[in-house]
Parts: C-alpha cells; structure tokens; sequence
C-alpha cells in the first residue's frame, strides 16, 4: 500500500495481493478476531479499509513473524487497544492541565498588574470623588 494512495476501500483481492495472504486466511481471520471487520458492499462484497488492513498486517506479523497463536495475537492486539486508550486518556489529561495551566497564568498576570498599580494614584482617584 503505497502512501500515495487515497483510496477508501480495498477488494479482498487487492487486500491479498498488499498483505500476500490468500482469501480464505481473511476470511478466517475475521472469525477468529472479533476486532477486524470489513464492510460489505451492497453485493456482498467484503471492503476493508486503511485501517483494516494495518490491522490485517499487525496480525500477520503477530502469527507470522513473532509466532504468536491465535489466541496469544488476539491477547496481544487488545493489549495494545488498552494501552492506546490508556495513552489516549493521559493526553487528555495533559490538555486539560495545560488549559489550567493557562488559566492560572492569565489570573496571575492579573494579580501582578494589581499589584504593580501605583497606590498613590488609587488614593487620589479616591479623593477626587
């Protein structure tokens, strides 16, 4: 899959010819991990998508590459899901803390502006009225 490329949808075929699995393995995969699950098309046709087939890959590599069994693939992949949420969470944290961050140094600047006011020429505001 070049990074080029801007399509939406691939056709099981082209899906085999990217990862170099056959058919029958894709279809399998899909019984056997619940977290990958095309489109189908109108026809019945199976469509994946970018992120199917990252997906598709990950798992490749896991049976493939690191020798994971099924299960221990399937363990693995919700693993990462939980760390990514985990990490998605912190993020938000972060942003929140930073928005807080900002807050308190704009009421700060604040208090210093206060602070930096001449207090003679509060006390002869005072008096004029």
């Amino acid at each position: 899959m070049d990074s080029g490329s801007e399509k939406l949808y691939y056709s099981i075929s082209e899906v085999c010819s990217l990862t170099g699995l056959k058919p029958h393995v894709l279809r399998y995969w899909e019984t056997a991990f619940p977290m990958l699950k095309p489109s189908k098309s109108q026809s019945g046709n199976r469509t994946y998508k970018r992120e199917d087939i990252g997906l598709i890959k990950l798992i490749s590599s896991l049976l493939y590459e690191e020798r994971y069994t099924i299960d221990g693939a399937k363990q693995k992949i919700e693993e990462m899901n939980n760390q990514d949420q985990q990490i998605e969470m912190e993020l938000k944290a972060a942003t929140v803390s930073a928005e807080m961050i900002d807050s308190i140094k704009k009421e700060i600047t604040g208090i210093i502006a206060i602070l930096d006011r001449d207090p003679m020429a509060v006390d002869k505001q005072d008096n004029k009225g």
